[in-house]
């Protein structure tokens, strides 16, 4: 089926009785009873049995696994309590002192953040890339080397890289890969189907979509992935709470209706800020100057309702400006169906000093924008009024 129809057809367990419920029941409780002490510890055994304690598993948490691993392509999930939950899970059950990760250049800052401490504290190495060349991972790649580490769309700069190629090259040299799909969701592009092995969401940002959940998910393209390293990520316990799950499961209907407004929309803007006399560059990967233009229409079903712009007057326009908005709202999140703008270099990036940022190609006017589902002419009307006082 369609993405479209299984972001619908939601999988939970029904009652033992009675009619089924069209809404996943929400199972707020940290406990559950057993009659007997064998089934108790039977139940203790792996992420797939019976319900013990909901840090190990819970029917609402587990229905949005299932959903998420569904629409990802994937054969398990684990959820977690927020997006760097799930990175910062996957990298600690994964990697030892002496062990290499090779990651995108251009990169979320908490990601950059969480991968500088692993080097600091913990003897992991750590070698960034482009992206765009498979050779240059080939290059980096050592006897120690463990995960390859990519984003289907950089956050902000919108380069797309070659997923594909990346990721085959890494599975050439038995490395696994993880992905964050969290600018593209899976309506956008599903990384498991180019040879990913394990793919995370931010799930706060467009599979929630209603800027009123914090949670995350690890998706794994093979079971006993997940299953070795769930363990790990029960004893982190930064496991997703029943109610969050639950408003996760009650945005993924609309999805796809919102990943096509989010993209209609951020294409109207990003085509009439290019050329606009205050703007030096946009940065939108369906524009045909971007970089990332042709991979990104290859591996795209969109070019995603995140775009980001450079102010010609650098830092104090990239903020002036963002005070200046009206109907786009001032916050850092994105996703979500209001329209949001920050400024990278001193909030999502902070942790980048110059040398990074520049090297992420984020610059000190750059504007990010979370383009949501209003009416586009409406969003370009503040936009214009806002650039036009700067």
């Amino acid at each position: 089926m369609d993405i479209q129809t299984r972001a619908v057809q939601v999988r939970h367990e029904p009652p033992s009785r009675g009619g089924r419920p069209l809404s996943v029941p929400i199972v707020q409780s940290s406990a559950f009873a057993f009659d007997s002490a064998a089934e108790l510890a039977e139940a203790m055994g792996g992420p797939d049995g019976a319900y013990v304690y909901s840090r190990r598993g819970n029917p609402t948490v587990r229905a949005l696994e299932q959903t998420l691993a569904g629409l990802e392509g994937g054969a398990a999930a684990i959820a977690f309590a927020s997006g760097m939950g799930a990175i910062s899970g996957v990298l600690l059950a994964l990697l030892r002192p002496g062990d290499h990760v090779i990651a995108g250049r251009c990169l979320y800052g908490g990601t950059y953040s969480v991968l500088t401490d692993l080097a600091l504290r913990h003897g992991v190495d750590v070698d960034h890339i482009s992206g765009d060349d498979p050779a240059e991972f080939a290059r980096l790649v050592r006897p120690r080397t463990r995960l390859l580490h990519l984003e289907t769309i950089a956050n902000p700069t919108g380069q797309v890289p070659d997923l594909a190629g990346l990721l085959a090259e890494a599975g050439r040299h038995g490395v696994l890969s993880m992905v964050d799909n969290s600018l593209a969701s899976p309506v956008l592009c599903r990384p498991i189907e180019h040879g990913a092995d394990v793919v995370v969401h931010s799930t706060t940002k467009y599979l929630a979509g209603h800027s009123d959940v914090l949670g995350g998910v690890a998706v794994f393209a093979d079971e006993e992935l997940r299953d070795r390293l769930w363990p790990r990520t029960v004893e982190l316990g930064a496991c997703a709470d029943p109610f969050a799950a639950w408003l996760t499961l009650r945005g993924l209907p609309t999805l796809p209706l919102r990943i096509r407004q989010h993209c209609a929309g951020a294409e109207l803007l990003a085509r009439r800020l290019t050329g606009h006399e205050r703007v030096a560059a946009v940065h939108w990967p369906w524009l045909p100057h971007h970089p990332s233009y042709d991979r990104a229409r290859k591996l795209l079903d969109g070019g995603g309702g995140m775009v980001s712009f450079d102010l010609t007057g650098g830092r104090e326009a990239g903020r002036a400006f963002i005070e200046r908005v009206r109907v786009a709202r001032l916050a850092l999140s994105l996703g979500g169906v209001e329209t949001l703008v920050t400024h990278p270099a001193s909030t999502s990036h902070r942790e980048l000093d110059d040398a990074a940022l520049t090297a992420a190609g984020i610059g000190a006017g750059t504007v990010r924008m979370s383009v949501g589902i209003e009416h586009p002419e409406d969003l370009w009307a503040d936009i214009h009024a806002a650039l036009a006082e700067s």
